[in-house]
């Protein structure tokens, strides 16, 4: 039986553990202050949870009837468990009831994992941002992503 998961929002108690992990998973990661901004900001940021411990974090900014996915990770070790496309669907659904029609995302070419599970579930890309993401030999691209909600 697979465990059941819970999303709630992000609290300002999260954001040592979120910004521990967000260090572990990404080469350029989101500060602490990133975190905070964004929750400042009236951004929706959510923790997903099972039984056991906090699984993944998430944060999405909504303009109109617009989503733009800012950050979704997955922790290490809960990752190949199909928890970022469980996570990325209750996002979409939250988007959704909120009334947003489309959903955009950024992702970086090299980011196989992340990308293979943005075309599974069903974005397609229409663009992209030269020299967008920091990287180890300079600037990365980004490939713009969007769903029709």
């Amino acid at each position: 039986m697979s465990p059941q998961f819970q999303y709630r929002s992000m609290q300002e108690g999260d954001l040592d553990w979120v910004e521990r992990e967000e260090r572990d998973l990404h080469p350029f990661p989101w500060t602490r202050g990133n975190f905070s901004d964004s929750m400042a900001a009236g951004q929706a940021a959510w923790v997903m949870t099972d039984a056991a411990s906090p699984a993944g974090y998430a944060v999405v900014l909504h303009v109109l009837d617009e989503a733009h996915l800012l950050n979704i990770s997955v922790l290490r070790q809960r990752q190949r468990q199909g928890l970022g496309a469980m996570l990325l669907n209750w996002i979409e659904h939250d988007a959704r009831s909120r009334g947003a029609t489309q959903f955009f995302l950024e992702v970086r070419p090299s980011n196989t994992a992340a990308l293979g599970l943005y075309e599974r579930s069903g974005y397609l890309q229409i663009g992209r941002r030269k020299g967008y993401y920091p990287a180890a030999s300079g600037r990365e691209d980004a490939l713009v992503m969007r769903k029709a909600l």
